[in-house]
């Protein structure tokens, strides 16, 4: 469990914005292992999982992901957090580019990590979408 904890520890610190840390991420992750965004519907595999820390570090050059609360068990780890920063550059969404607008955000969201071995097999991102369109308006 603490193997585990360890590796999420790791896998927010490499996607800090002032601190992006690309193969650091990627290395959390079992070579299987995907990164799910539920609002979004989108699944990352392979090195495209990188994309999941370096678009928010794009669009959110501070990006920063306060962590409120982990819970975990052998093998998940479930942490709620809020994603912050200053939307700085441009943020891809399913629904097309949006250009900076300079607002900052304060996002809560879930995510919820299924292990193996101390690496991650699934990451599942609960981000709260809607609240992120509000703050970006």
């Amino acid at each position: 469990m603490t193997r585990n904890i360890q590796t999420i520890e790791k896998l927010y610190a490499a996607a800090e914005g002032a601190s992006l840390d690309l193969p650091g991420f990627l290395s959390c992750f079992a070579p299987n292992g995907y990164a799910r965004n539920v609002p979004a519907g989108i699944d990352f595999r392979g090195e495209d999982i990188a994309l999941v820390a370096s678009a928010m570090a794009e669009a959110f050059p501070d990006v920063h992901r306060e962590i409120l609360h982990v819970e975990a068990t052998d093998d998940l780890v479930v942490v709620e957090l809020a994603i912050r920063g200053e939307h700085r550059g441009t943020l891809m969404t399913p629904a097309g580019a949006v250009p900076a607008t300079g607002k900052r955000i304060d996002v809560p969201c879930c995510d919820v990590f299924h292990m193996k071995e101390g690496k991650v097999t699934a990451f599942h991102c609960y981000n709260a979408a809607n609240i992120l369109q509000q703050q970006l308006a």
